[in-house]
């Protein structure tokens, strides 16, 4: 009896002591898990900290011509073969021959070839010209919403409108048709889609958007989530838009006036801000002009509307593209494109659109600006560093 009842003591001694050993192996294992954390964490910190610093000096010692030229988005010519059609020196009136190329370039249905491997080949054209030329490679765009709006279809195939994808029922069926389209649009070399469109759509702006919304705020932001992160999960990165809204004036021909008060302004921007929080890479910019904001103002060219509220009240981070400064709705009411360009960089915008296949002219106004005005300077360099901070992320920029 007594051997049997040592032998049940004991057993509860080893049993207790594996039990203490357990949770001590399992305490250290926690620690070390912890250690190795925050090492990795630390390291993450000092290899950011690191590369913001190399960036700041590339930036410092890049000529201005080349920092103004990443602060253009334009338009191409042709679908075979690239080529610039513009020199630095038409950009400081030098006699600099170098061929200047843009930030970033916007295809359109004419940019495109009948095959996907043609258009890779046109693409390719495009990037072996910017090594040849010593460049920073340029960001590749196009708007793929779906609908009407829908430049690949020939190459990729049908996608559908906002508007009809707004009424799926399962948002993972939403995050796989536009996970399918990235890989698509990735596979022929693109980088870039400006899409989604973050505006509900109301009475006041349902004629102009046609088909072009997910629907009310809650559609909005739970679908406009969905298709940034199908998307950039997929290489592809999205640019939402229009910031802040738009009316059923067309901004290519008239300035869009929403006459909304505050409170129901708010409402509908919501999915912006929602959505914001999400990273996209870039927020583009609408025409319009609002009453209840700095009211005389079109938003792409309104400090309030793009540093005030988009920069600091929402806290985003990303590329604040203008919509194209040719639209009549800046050239026609007193905002012609020279002038846009340089009121789109003070507001804070990073990226000027431009429907021209030429940029030359408005670069000029600021490098000449920028050359005088030490303000200006700094702010183009804030724009270049976001711009290239992006083009890091996406393989386009390398600065070991």
């Amino acid at each position: 009896m007594k051997k049997i009842t040592f032998a049940v003591i004991a057993s509860l001694f080893l049993i207790s002591c594996t039990s203490t050993t357990e949770k001590l192996h399992s305490k250290k294992e926690k620690i070390r898990n912890q250690n190795a954390k925050t090492f990795y964490d630390n390291y993450v910190f000092s290899k950011n900290k690191t590369r913001q610093i190399s960036l700041e000096k590339y930036i410092k010692n890049l000529p201005l011509e080349r920092k103004i030229a990443q602060l253009f988005i334009e338009n191409l010519e042709g679908n075979i073969t690239f080529r610039s059609y513009e020199t630095f020196g038409d950009m400081t009136g030098s006699s600099d021959k170098t061929p200047m190329i843009a930030g970033g370039y916007l295809f359109f249905s004419y940019n495109l070839s009948d095959t996907a491997e043609d258009t890779k080949k046109y693409i390719d054209s495009i990037r072996s010209y910017t090594d040849s030329n010593g460049q920073i490679q340029p960001f590749l765009a196009i708007d793929q919403e779906g609908g009407w709006v829908n430049r690949l279809k020939k190459l990729t195939g049908k996608l559908p409108s906002q508007e009809s994808v707004g009424q799926m029922a399962n948002i993972r069926d939403v995050y796989e048709l536009y996970s399918l389209q990235a890989k698509k649009m990735a596979d022929i070399g693109f980088d870039m889609n400006l899409a989604p469109v973050i505006e509900v759509c109301t009475d006041d702006n349902r004629e102009f958007l046609d088909g072009r919304s997910f629907g009310d705020a809650k559609k909005v932001t739970d679908y406009g989530i969905a298709c940034v992160n199908a998307y950039q999960n997929n290489g592809i990165a999205t640019v939402i838009k229009h910031f802040p809204g738009n009316t059923n004036t067309d901004p290519h021909t008239g300035l869009p006036e929403i006459k909304l008060p505050m409170d129901e302004l708010n409402a509908l921007l919501e999915p912006f801000k929602n959505v914001c929080a999400h990273a996209p890479a870039g927020v583009l910019m609408s025409h319009a002009r609002t009453s209840a904001m700095d009211e005389k103002t079109p938003a792409c060219l309104s400090k309030t509307w793009v540093t005030d509220v988009l920069r600091k009240s929402y806290v985003y981070e990303g590329i604040i593209f203008s919509d194209d400064i040719f639209m009549g709705a800046l050239a026609d009411n007193g905002f012609p494109p020279d002038k846009a360009a340089v009121l789109a960089i003070e507001a804070g915008v990073d990226c000027i659109m431009t429907s021209e296949k030429r940029f030359a002219k408005q670069a000029k106004l600021l490098y000449k600006k920028a050359s005088e005005d030490k303000v200006f300077a700094s702010r183009i360099d804030q724009s270049v560093k976001r711009i290239l901070e992006y083009k890091i992320r996406a393989g386009l920029f390398n600065l070991e």
